[in-house]
């Protein structure tokens, strides 16, 4: 065992595990953070299993926090070992890399409020106990956490050539489990924390103003609402209403805009862009649902189901699974597909503005995932 062997050359290192999983990640940090030689730290790294720091990332990290008493949290970027696995896996990382560069560095640049991105980072501990420790309310323990020790007034800093490899989830079934966590958790957290934050007395009201509307309201629930309806429901619907006139900027201008902007954070796959697009209108669709569940604390809102990743096992071959393609098929995907399918061969007999070049695209993204040809 690992820990055994660094044990054995005097390395301060113990193994520990429990034995339930009650209150999940929140319930595993919460236990761990119990034991008396936690509580003689001063700092709390933290790592997801598919995590691999580097030697000297301590080295790094610490250091902002030792010089800088204000700073409660220093992240670390996340860079993938897997990112070429197939075209998921490709397309994800263009996701978290405009992620880190438009909300993190953003954020940590501008001294703004950023959320914990719930691994590779360290924390103060003075911070945490300050703002009452893990809690298990939700399934964004990390965000949970952030919002509050922000809401105390510590600051936090992103350092963006301090990178930890991890690995992407590269079956759609994860992946889209792992989108609900990530979708379902801050819409069911705002719903919680909405009166916290505006009776707050440490913070100005710009700083509650801006994680209200800004850090949940705009990018946690209106992002994932627009994307769905707008371009999976309103706009394949709107062929069948020629009187109905949406204008150029909403869908050409503005989109291509936002897709070129955030595209540049991974200038290596400019080409996939357009599969990027599409994908992520794909994703909004369960993004919606998430979201709709958190908000309104639906039957599966503290559901939380480990991503599935598949580390080395992809250097294998995998042998065939008798029954295989029933278990890939993905009902809602193949309905919007079919419905998007329609809207596109009813705008191309019949309509006049080629909105169906991009109805046939979308209709296929949705298909292909319906069909479960997405990921490995």
């Amino acid at each position: 065992m690992e820990c055994t062997k660094w044990a054995s050359k005097d390395i301060n290192i113990k193994y520990e595990r429990r034995e339930n999983r009650n209150g999940y990640k929140a319930g595993a940090l919460k236990h761990g953070m119990r034991h008396s030689y936690v509580k003689q730290c001063q700092y709390l790294a933290i790592f997801d299993a598919d995590f691999q720091p580097e030697p000297d990332y301590l080295q790094r990290a610490i250091p902002f926090l030792i010089h800088n008493p204000e700073v409660a949290l220093v992240q670390a970027r996340w860079r993938f070992v897997n990112a070429n696995t197939c075209l998921m896996t490709r397309m994800q990382e263009m996701s978290l890399n405009y992620h880190f560069m438009a909300e993190q560095q953003s954020g940590s640049t501008r001294h703004a409020f950023f959320g914990f991105n719930g691994t590779a980072g360290v924390w103060r501990m003075v911070a945490m106990e300050e703002a009452g420790g893990w809690k298990d309310r939700t399934t964004v323990e990390d965000m949970d956490l952030a919002v509050r020790v922000g809401l105390l007034g510590w600051k936090f800093i992103f350092v963006n050539d301090l990178e930890v490899k991890s690995e992407l989830p590269s079956q759609f079934k994860a992946f889209r489990f792992q989108q609900h966590r990530w979708s379902c958790g801050p819409a069911n957290l705002i719903r919680k924390m909405t009166m916290e934050i505006i009776h707050n007395k440490r913070v100005k009201i710009w700083k509650k103003f801006y994680v209200i509307y800004s850090f949940f309201f705009l990018r946690k629930i209106v992002v994932h609402f627009f994307t769905y309806f707008f371009y999976c429901v309103i706009l394949p619907t709107s062929v069948f209403l020629p009187e109905v006139n949406i204008p150029n900027w909403s869908t050409i201008y503005v989109p291509s805009v936002i897709t070129l902007l955030s595209a540049i954070a991974t200038p290596r796959s400019f080409y996939l862009v357009i599969f990027w697009v599409l994908f992520e209108n794909v994703m909004a669709m369960h993004r919606t649902k998430g979201t709709l569940i958190g908000l309104f604390e639906g039957g599966r809102v503290n559901e939380w189901v480990v991503t599935e990743k598949l580390g080395d096992t992809l250097n294998t071959k995998l042998l065939p699974q008798n029954g295989r393609l029933p278990k890939r098929v993905n009902l809602k995907e193949m309905m919007m597909g079919i419905y998007i399918l329609c809207c596109a061969c009813y705008d191309f007999a019949f309509g006049n503005a080629f909105l169906y070049l991009y109805l046939f695209m979308q209709a296929t993204a949705f298909l292909i995932s319906g069909v479960g040809f997405v990921g490995t």
